[in-house]
């Protein structure tokens, strides 16, 4: 819906702060100003020069040009020709000098500008909290960093400055034109009000025709977004055909959106050329009247057609560049709104030390809701000391990651307080809390890169030997040690190549290279086969060993040498002990333990190991 906003044609107050990002570079934007005005005038000096060659040599009048020129040109007409000839090619070529000057001066501005704006864009994502990434799609926020971007570049590039320039050359032509002669002057602008008019359909063609297409692009950005991350489920289903049907119809809402562009630009040029050679034409008949009375030159004439040639392509492109004006409006809009979004979580005025050594945590009565109060912790209360192991089970939504989500500080609790040493998280900085804290998800992720580079995540202090130890320690290095280039063995997107069970053995490494205080887990082996299971629970003795560690699991076998275990159902804690005393309870943990025995009994004729460690 965001895109369909096509915005005020012009606003000030976004205006003003998109020129903020012109500050840092204003001599470069004064250098192509100056450059610019110098043009206008250049552009207004090929007509002078042409009406003084005619009515000085070709067809002498006895009227005055510029006495200027007049004083500094030879009274041979061969050499009065040649020295006009001169002049107006150095006019040309300054022309065209200061035009390139102008246009790589705002090209180069441009780009710098959109550097910093999409720094600062990207900067700010990076600190917005979790919750603004589950209200808002990625695609539109790639959008904002990419084509609102573009647009913005647009209107710096070849749209603000230029528009002066138009508008300059517009007023410098018509001073001349005056100067020279008012009555064909005002003939020459009595079709303005008619290009206005068409001017004015064209600007509505157009905007309706670019919302279709912003509209369509965003469609399609979507939808490829959306089924190239879910290839194999189209595969899988065999729903080619079907996702190129309906990428058809949304290709084809982009398709006839740019006919209607199409139309819009292929009326409105020829149109205005139509009315400027209809001016033309009204010109020539009148003007050579007007000659024959003697009241006027063949070269005031002759120069006035040049003007006219000159006078509707500046309003040509004036029309255009209210468009990119336009455009710029709507894509600044979204842009500041997203930067105007504030964090909830932020560091507090007066930030507290995170302790020094390791430190209790504490749950204490903790109530929380994603949306209003549809409580997903209800009144949770629970401690674990330093160095302890602590494992969290439960059905799905029963609140175990929301825990993981609260004590990093992602959310920030409605009622109740998460503590660490006896201080409220919210004392802290959230960048100094979570620096303290390892963690390894269910679904890894890895960036593009090389191992090392996604071991490290950018941490200078991590060495080449620590990053061996960190291999060694969580069974990676037989892994690596079979790769060409070792931990420089290039990771491709999201890493595309790697098992699940590679990937995960990787979080583990990189999790472990860090050396955190705390240690989090969650599902960490949901999604690895046996044997790398069995890998990962290897190396997760070896990780919790000395840490204060908190475990999220389905697979209980992964869990029972936790010193207790939590049990959550329906957002509340409603089970806590070790794994024997839990389930002499015959509670909800000996239920989800015998619900996952039978499953294994169906799987295989023999009982599963846990059964032989309670007997």
């Amino acid at each position: 819906m965001e895109e369909e906003v096509l915005g005020k044609s012009y606003d000030g107050r976004l205006m003003r702060r998109l020129l903020v990002y012109l500050r840092p570079y204003r001599a470069a934007v004064s250098l192509a100003v100056a450059a610019l005005l110098a043009n206008a005038f250049f552009q207004t000096v090929g007509p002078i020069l042409t009406k003084t060659a005619i009515d000085r040599y070709m067809a002498p009048s006895g009227a005055s040009t510029i006495p200027w020129l007049d004083s500094r040109l030879s009274s041979d007409p061969v050499t009065g020709m040649a020295q006009l000839g001169g002049l107006y090619l150095f006019a040309v070529l300054a022309g065209f000098l200061l035009d390139f000057l102008q246009a790589y001066t705002m090209q180069w501005t441009g780009q710098h500008a959109m550097f910093d704006l999409r720094r600062q864009i990207i900067s700010h994502l990076q600190r917005l909290d979790v919750s603004y990434f589950d209200k808002n799609p990625v695609g539109r926020l790639v959008t904002r960093v990419t084509t609102d971007v573009d647009v913005l570049n647009e209107l710096f590039a070849a749209g603000l400055v230029t528009i002066i320039g138009d508008v300059v050359v517009l007023l410098f032509i018509l001073g001349v034109m005056f100067r020279l002669n008012q009555p064909l002057t005002f003939l020459m602008l009595a079709v303005i009000p008619f290009v206005v008019l068409t001017t004015m359909g064209f600007r509505r063609s157009v905007q309706t025709a670019n919302r279709q297409i912003r509209v369509a692009v965003a469609k399609i950005n979507a939808f490829l977004q959306e089924h190239i991350n879910g290839i194999v489920v189209l595969q899988l289903f065999n729903r080619e055909e079907r996702s190129v049907g309906d990428f058809d119809r949304i290709n084809a809402g982009h398709r006839d959106a740019y006919k209607g562009a199409i139309f819009a630009y292929g009326w409105f040029y020829p149109v205005v050329e139509l009315f400027s050679m209809t001016t033309l034409a009204a010109l020539l008949w009148y003007g050579g009247y007007r000659i024959q009375e003697n009241a006027l030159t063949l070269g005031v004439l002759v120069a006035f057609f040049q003007y006219g040639m000159r006078l509707f392509r500046p309003i040509q492109d004036l029309s255009e560049k209210y468009n990119i004006l336009q455009s710029a409006m709507a894509a600044s809009e979204r842009i500041f709104l997203l930067l105007e979004e504030k964090p909830a979580v932020v560091a507090p005025v007066e930030t507290l030390r995170f302790p020094e050594t390791a430190a209790p945590i504490e749950f204490d009565r903790v109530w929380f809701a994603y949306k209003d109060e549809d409580w997903v912790l209800r009144d949770v209360s629970f401690r674990i000391d330093p160095g302890e192991t602590i494992a969290v089970v439960g059905h799905t939504g029963a609140g175990k990651t929301t825990l993981i989500n609260l004590l990093l500080r992602f959310y920030d609790v409605q009622r109740g307080s998460v503590k660490v040493g006896g201080i409220d998280i919210r004392r802290f900085a959230p960048r100094d809390l979570r620096e303290h804290f390892g963690v390894v998800l269910q679904d890894p992720h890895l960036f593009t890169g090389t191992i090392a580079s996604n071991i490290r995540l950018g941490t200078d202090r991590i060495t080449a030997s620590d990053l061996q130890m960190a291999a060694e320690q969580v069974n990676l290095t037989e892994f690596i040690e079979g790769l060409p280039k070792k931990f420089e063995h290039d990771v491709r997107e999201r890493g595309s190549g790697l098992s699940t069970g590679q990937k995960q053995l990787i979080s583990f490494a990189r999790a472990l290279a860090h050396n955190p205080r705390y240690l989090i887990l969650d599902e960490a082996t949901s999604s690895v086969d046996t044997e790398t299971e069995l890998r990962v629970r290897e190396a997760l003795a070896r990780l919790v060993e000395g840490r204060t560690s908190i475990i999220i699991a389905h697979r209980l076998s992964t869990i029972q040498r936790a010193d207790r275990i939590l049990v959550m159902h329906k957002g509340q804690l409603r089970e806590m002990g070790p794994h024997q005393q839990l389930l002499a309870l015959r509670g909800i943990y000996w239920k989800l333990y015998q619900l996952q025995y039978k499953d294994q009994e169906l799987a295989a004729p023999s009982p599963p190991p846990a059964q032989e460690t309670i007997a």
